[in-house]
């Protein structure tokens, strides 16, 4: 890594790990249990469909989206991305599960119980992460704006800036919407913000830093977050995490 981008990160990580004054509060949560993850996963999207979870993967040469257990971790099916794109968020709507790329512009549908690709397309922005409220996709770019995208013509319907009192909080990674509340992980640290999707004001913290340190080894960012299948729990893991874990909030998200 050239000292440019060690700079960068560590000044990323400073932001991170320093909140504002005035900052949205921490919320607790409990650790229901934890299952295997493949470990050769560079986890970039995550979402529930039916009794299984749908995973994208990134990296070139490995990216891919997948059928997976959620108990067993088991991989149930997989399809690879060419060699030359970087899969990153992950969706499901109007019964197709739909894939972005990072930097590649490309945006793909696939059938998904059996991952055969019915779309692919142009896509307008850097891919980042990706959720839906069942008629709009809602995506991340890396920087504190997240956009409502009509998924039929990719034109933008509405955009907010995430923010936490007065500060902007850039890196949004990963998304999902659950209850009403945007779950975003903000890159490269152990923080999931929670989002009032009307005006991007962060309602609230999760620290996930006790899941890194019950990795059986080493992993890399956090990067996964869906519905856990048949529950009202949520399904945490990260890039090239041995595990992935099943957290319950334990109250409220604050208003």
């Amino acid at each position: 890594m050239g000292a440019r981008v060690t700079l960068l990160l560590s000044i990323a990580l400073l932001v991170v790990a320093v909140p504002a004054a005035g900052a949205a509060p921490s919320v607790a949560w409990t650790l229901v249990t934890s299952h295997p993850h493949d470990a050769s996963a560079f986890t970039e999207g995550l979402v529930a469909h039916g009794p299984v979870l749908l995973e994208s993967t990134g990296l070139e040469g490995q990216s891919s989206v997948r059928r997976v257990d959620p108990t067993t971790g088991t991989v149930l099916r997989q399809q690879a991305l060419a060699a030359s794109l970087f899969g990153e968020g992950l969706t499901v709507l109007k019964g197709s599960a739909i894939q972005l790329t990072w930097t590649e512009q490309r945006i793909f549908g696939y059938n998904p119980n059996t991952l055969a690709r019915t779309s692919a397309r142009r896509y307008p922005f850097v891919g980042w992460g990706l959720t839906t409220n069942g008629r709009q996709l809602i995506a991340s770019d890396g920087t504190s704006t997240v956009r409502w995208l009509d998924p039929t013509t990719m034109k933008v319907t509405r955009r907010i800036t995430v923010h936490d009192g007065q500060r902007e909080i850039d890196y949004l990674n990963e998304l999902e919407l659950i209850d009403g509340v945007l779950w975003a992980n903000v890159w490269p640290g152990d923080r999931i913000a929670l989002i009032n999707p009307v005006d991007g004001r962060v309602r609230a913290w999760l620290d996930m830093a006790q899941l890194r340190a019950q990795l059986s080894t080493p992993g890399e960012v956090l990067n996964g977050i869906a519905r856990y299948p048949g529950t009202t729990d949520v399904a945490i893991t990260g890039k090239f995490w041995p595990q992935l874990f099943r957290i319950r909030l334990d109250g409220r998200v604050p208003a």
